[in-house]
């Protein structure tokens, strides 16, 4: 007699993988916002924040979302949070890992966020954007497109080995 175990809900949201970038899940990218679990209701509410507004994506995670809950007998919630805004910042260490392990150049740090108060000195920053590329190691890439298989990646060639490869942007 075969035996199943159960995954908790949260636990098995936590694995949905991105449907644009499926190496990487919703929770590594910081989609995943929150998801708050009754289960004596036996009901899920899940926060997913875009990475832009507008994002393709959200409808097919939301789907997943609703999926992965009920299959495990929970009647599900999907908000939406447009604020904060979604940060690059907010992507996990293992996400970038995984990223990388793909072919994709995880982005860098996002940066201070501008107020939309009063305007003031815009710092301006002089050097070379340096990317290393994936396949090679060398620093010697070109940036191809700023827009690359998504609006979230450019797409960039090394120059060493030829071969071209993403970028996940700062945002």
């Amino acid at each position: 007699m075969a035996t199943t175990v159960s995954v908790p809900v949260s636990e098995a949201i936590s694995r949905i993988p991105d449907p644009e970038v499926p190496v990487v899940t919703i929770a590594d990218l910081g989609i995943l916002r929150d998801v708050q679990v009754d289960e004596e209701a036996r009901t899920v509410t899940v926060t997913i924040t875009p990475t832009y507004s507008g994002c393709p994506a959200m409808e097919a995670i939301a789907a997943r979302v609703d999926f992965e809950a009920r299959a495990l007998g929970y009647a599900v919630s999907v908000r939406t949070r447009l604020s904060p805004a979604w940060t690059t910042d907010w992507v996990t260490e293992a996400g970038r890992d995984k990223l990388r392990r793909f072919g994709i150049v995880p982005p860098g740090p996002a940066g201070p966020v501008r107020s939309a108060g009063p305007a003031g000195p815009v710092p301006v920053e002089l050097g070379r954007h340096v990317v290393a590329c994936p396949h090679c190691g060398s620093t010697d890439t070109t940036e191809i497109s700023h827009f690359g298989s998504t609006a979230c990646k450019a797409l960039r060639r090394c120059e060493a080995c030829r071969e071209p490869f993403d970028e996940f942007k700062a945002l």
